[in-house]
């Protein structure tokens, strides 16, 4: 096995010779001309001249090898459902669905936006958008209708897909009331809207001439065959829209053939996936994780993908490892919340299965705490690997590279730089490097390795000045995260550079006071922000998720597990990190994807709008912090 050590260097010092012999694990239509050019920094274009396609690379490849292997499996604990389809069948279904977007008109450049639930029709369309060569842009189909309207305005798409419902919890969510109101919203609208019904929504009715029923048009055409639009590799693949420092959502533009050859390549190097193996991963397709990782990275690698579309603890908290179990998954990829979801329910439903087929659990999304890592490491008897990066990014910047070469893991930290990411820790203030366990932010010295963004959508200068414009003393990409480098040379992720609280002239990350507080024994999960305070500039504050709810029964009980906690912080960081107060609940606000809505608790706590709450998954949560705040503040 190679030395990662050696591999790494080899790709930082001659990034175009290592990246060339990573191009061979995809399919060229025509062979580039030019591995990187480089000619107008920060913006990078990779193996220029190069005709490729993703669906020829994700599907038809494999026709001659694997016809027969199963491509794609879906899983819904919320309808019941289940079906498989062969790469034949995979070809098929895509096809069909590239002929019914091409009868809409739907060609190379053209952009569709893809509003659907998790359902195997969603990634047919994105496989269908890919052979076409068109732009497909996936919005999260939990999002409100102005947000779904801010990204059809920037996006511009002739047309859209989506479904009649989405099934979250055991209830339908029906989504054409939300696509009507969108639709009349945006100054751009589609002209046409592809509707999948699922029969969830029974009152739903079509739009004459602009709503087109799925299921007939695809009638139309079970034996088409459309060939595949061959793109040059720099030529956008897809547009994926996150949050953006001005309100505004920023489209994280992808290329086509760096992404492919990115994905190709950490399927092999960081997921340690092989050809007829089986990967579970269990995100959403509106996320950068579900496009990488549930519909292209799997596929491209020949291996069989599973979609799954319900919770955690539905029907039971052993539902993932049952299909684990059932379906032989070698890798799978999950979330730190979705693990501390699972901590807070009964042990035994980690034991039921059988999981001795899984090498490997991926967890990313947010940093992965060391109590949460070692918990789940301990109770499956599996591999963890944590593992960095960023929509903007695409695959893993920091992360443990079982493919390359087996390396000893500290929990708490994604471990290494991946190959391609020249990082450095550079002062905030000064540019200047800083030393080991110095604090520092993260940052990419370009050019940015293949599959990154290439730029924002119809914005490079808001690409060149949101990431490439924060350190005077030379350029380089922000992560916007803090991190620090040990003497053995893993990385730790703070927290971001705008999550700092400044007490008392002392700058403390929030992720390393809540790392800190997820050591105390009953704490399941905790948010850490910082509040306006008169005295100290700021003041901690942290809402923490208790285990046991009999432990904080009365009000008694209530105050000695404070006591604990900071007590806990006074132990692992000091008391200047202490906590001014901390507020026991049993559910934090998160997002229907389980991202923490920090900036809504830091609102409210400091008696501010808590901003757009529409991707909140459960209301009760915010009335319980709301409640919380009420009275701590009589108190005060």
């Amino acid at each position: 096995m190679a030395n990662y050590q050696d591999v790494y260097r080899n790709s930082i010092d001659n990034p175009e010779a290592f990246w060339a012999e990573q191009a061979n694990l995809v399919d060229w239509h025509k062979p580039f001309d030019k591995v990187l050019d480089y000619s107008r920094p920060p913006f990078t274009k990779w193996f220029v001249g190069g005709l490729t396609n993703l669906c020829h690379n994700a599907v038809d490849r494999h026709l001659a090898t694997r016809p027969e292997q199963k491509a794609l499996v879906y899983i819904s604990v919320e309808t019941g459902a289940e079906s498989s389809y062969t790469f034949r069948e995979l070809h098929a279904e895509v096809n069909r669905f590239a002929a019914v977007l091409r009868d809409q008109g739907v060609g190379k450049g053209d952009r569709v936006i893809i509003y659907m639930p998790m359902i195997p029709e969603a990634a047919f369309a994105m496989l269908a958008c890919a052979r076409l060569g068109a732009v497909h842009s996936v919005v999260f189909g939990g999002f409100a209708s102005a947000s779904l309207a801010t990204r059809i305005d920037d996006a511009r798409p002739g047309l859209m897909v989506t479904a009649g419902a989405g099934m979250r919890g055991g209830k339908s969510i029906p989504y054409k009331h939300l696509v009507d109101e969108a639709l009349r919203l945006s100054a751009h609208p589609p002209q046409k809207v592809v509707i999948v019904n699922r029969g969830l929504d029974k009152g739903m009715s079509l739009t004459a001439g602009r709503d087109l029923d799925y299921a007939s048009l695809r009638d139309q055409h079970m034996d088409a065959r459309v060939d595949p639009v061959w793109l040059e590799s720099s030529e956008p693949s897809y547009i994926l829209y996150t949050s953006g420092t001005t309100g505004k959502p920023k489209g994280v533009q992808r290329d086509t053939g760096g992404y492919a050859v990115a994905l190709a390549a950490s399927m092999r190097h960081i997921y340690a996936g092989r050809p007829g193996e089986t990967m579970f991963t269990t995100s959403d397709i509106g996320w950068v994780v579900g496009h990488s990782y549930i519909v292209y990275g799997p596929l491209i690698n020949g291996m069989t993908t599973i979609m799954y579309e319900g919770l955690p603890i539905r029907p039971d908290p052993a539902i993932w490892w049952k299909i684990v179990e059932e379906h032989k998954v070698n890798v799978m990829f999950s979330s730190p919340t979705a693990i501390r979801v699972l901590k807070k329910q009964p042990a035994e439903y980690l034991h039921k299965h059988d999981v001795s087929c899984l090498r490997n659990l991926y967890l990313a999304g947010e940093p992965l705490d060391e109590p949460t890592a070692r918990w789940i490491s301990d109770a499956l008897k599996v591999s963890i690997i944590d593992n960095y990066w960023q929509t903007e990014t695409g695959w893993p910047i920091l992360s443990g590279m079982p493919g390359i070469e087996e390396q000893p893991r500290k929990f708490g930290s994604p471990g290494f730089p991946v190959y391609g990411f020249n990082l450095k820790l550079l002062h905030e203030g000064t540019g200047r490097e800083v030393g080991v366990n110095e604090k520092g932010v993260l940052v990419v010295v370009p050019p940015l390795p293949p599959g990154c963004l290439s730029t924002v959508w119809g914005d490079d200068k808001r690409f060149v000045n949101t990431y490439f414009s924060n350190f005077e003393t030379e350029l380089v990409y922000s992560t916007f995260d803090w991190a620090t480098r040990d003497e053995d040379g893993y990385y730790f992720i703070l927290g971001r550079t705008d999550d700092v609280i400044n007490v008392a002239g002392h700058r403390l990350g929030t992720r390393e006071i809540e790392e800190a507080i997820s050591a105390h024994p009953n704490i399941a999960e905790v948010a850490v922000v910082g509040v306006q305070d008169g005295l100290k500039g700021q003041a901690v504050m942290a809402f923490a998720v208790v285990k046991d709810a009999s432990r904080i029964a009365t009000p008694e009980a209530i105050s000695r597990m404070e006591k604990e906690v900071m007590a806990t912080v006074d132990k692992e960081l000091g008391a200047i990190a202490r906590p001014a107060k901390v507020h026991l609940v049993t559910m934090l606000p998160k997002t229907r994807s389980g991202k923490l809505l920090r900036r809504s608790l830091q609102a409210l706590a400091e008696g501010r709008d808590p901003g757009d709450l529409t991707t909140l998954d459960d209301p009760a949560s915010l009335d319980q912090i709301r409640a919380a705040i009420a009275q701590w503040q009589e108190t005060k």
